[in-house]
């Protein structure tokens, strides 16, 4: 789960969300990891290619089950504080936006995701 500290110099945390024209849903960074792929890297990986920013992984959020199309999908998520990059529009993800937790609770298109926002802002040494 991509984060960052505010640019405004409110102290405030910032939370990135990806919109995704196939399904036109708002969601965190997430992918399929490669064949034998560690799950940290993976994460680290799918987030670069969605979102154009590296980060330093921090605390294991979780681990989400769901069905997606019918078959069942896991994703591992760790707190990712966002050190540089630039979002280049792509036909997996068209949009990002870096919103408030607030913001991005009620951006989020799936209620599973939400829970997500909690562990970060919950999460010992996270932020």
């Amino acid at each position: 789960m991509l984060w960052r500290r505010s640019p405004y110099g409110d102290g405030g945390t910032e939370i990135c969300l990806v919109h995704r024209p196939k399904y036109d849903d708002w969601s965190h960074p997430k992918g399929k990891l490669k064949r034998a792929e560690d799950p940290l890297a993976g994460a680290l990986r799918e987030v670069l290619e969605e979102t154009g920013h590296r980060c330093v992984p921090g605390p294991r959020l979780g681990t989400v089950r769901y069905l997606a199309q019918g078959r069942p999908k896991e994703v591992t998520y760790w707190a990712a504080e966002a050190t540089d990059g630039t979002f280049v529009p792509n036909d997996e993800v068209d949009l990002i936006a870096w919103l408030t937790p607030a913001a991005a609770r009620d951006r989020l298109t799936q209620p599973r995701d939400r829970l997500l926002v909690d562990a970060l802002l919950n999460a010992p040494h996270a932020m």
